[in-house]
């Protein structure tokens, strides 16, 4: 991208600038170099991505178009868009970001989507209480406060840093009031002497320790590498979680976990140590690979 226009350049427009750096980032095989392009252009004019389109011949003065290719040289080095920006899209959110948690996916609104599909057809109770375990930036328990209002939400996270993230975003979106955040390790803040919630819901480290160099490098340069180790078998997590949420849980209570998409064999096989479940079942992500496991204290 020229560093400024002359008589013998043209002035750079909004639509000219998505399609050089659509090229750009294609010619160095970004998997989606348009909607990148898109974000950071959008990020640097402080307006939505619709708006590029609606001002396309719009141009870009010097200190936008400096500001742009220093974002177009963090994507090249290998930064996620999110960091780089500060926020990602989840659910209908936008949420704060940082290197201190988990970027959130689009497969894992199948785990909130699967929550708020059980919680339909469940008897327990009318207010039910769910519990988000290592919440990272709160992406689930904020999509399921928002969607279910008559929902109380608590959220656990281990990393101050983390819990900060997650402070600000229900702040940010004025949920402060009904999600509720606590700091420590998966359920060893609480007494499993009695039932607690109607459903607890996570996404935990559940990614082989030995397969997580082979991830793609913008993940194991940049993201958190505690929120994606699950141990030797990737399962040290999700044993820990499904041995013990069955005393935090009501009776007829769902416990809901993603997990990776060749898992659920070994899920299904730790309930079954547990012997607290009354079933077992998946639902799939949108590209038709196993993702969540549900399964429902007996």
């Amino acid at each position: 991208m020229p560093n400024a226009s002359t008589p013998e350049q043209p002035i750079w427009t909004i639509i000219e600038l998505v399609r050089w750096t659509t090229s750009y980032f294609r010619s160095h095989q970004l998997e989606n170099p348009r909607i990148e392009a898109e974000i950071l252009l959008a990020h640097v004019l402080g307006v939505r991505r619709i708006d590029l389109y609606l001002n396309h011949d719009q141009p870009l003065d010097k200190k936008e178009r400096g500001y742009f290719k220093a974002l177009i040289k963090r994507r090249l080095s290998g930064e996620p868009v999110a960091y780089i920006t500060g926020t990602k899209e989840f659910w209908d959110l936008t949420l704060v970001v940082n290197p201190a948690v988990l970027i959130p996916r689009p497969e894992t609104e199948c785990l909130v989507e699967a929550v708020l599909d059980f919680l339909k057809i469940y008897t327990g109770s009318a207010e039910p209480v769910i519990m988000d375990l290592g919440t990272g930036s709160g992406a689930i328990a904020l999509a399921l406060a928002q969607s279910c209002p008559t929902a109380r939400v608590m959220a656990v996270e281990r990393s101050a840093e983390a819990l900060a993230t997650a402070d600000r975003n229900r702040q940010r979106h004025g949920l402060a009031d009904r999600v509720h955040l606590v700091a420590g390790d998966w359920l060893a803040p609480f007494k499993a002497d009695r039932p607690l919630w109607d459903v607890i819901v996570s996404n935990p480290p559940y990614i082989p320790s030995g397969d997580i160099d082979g991830l793609q490098p913008e993940i194991v340069r940049y993201e958190p590498r505690t929120a994606l180790d699950g141990g030797p078998a990737g399962l040290d997590c999700l044993d820990r979680i499904i041995a013990a949420a069955p005393a935090c849980l009501h009776p007829g209570g769902g416990l809901f976990l993603e997990i990776g998409h060749d898992q659920l064999p070994a899920v299904q096989r730790l309930a079954e140590k547990c012997g607290a479940y009354r079933d077992v079942a998946c639902r799939q992500d949108y590209g038709g690979h196993d993702r969540v496991a549900c399964l429902v204290r007996c």
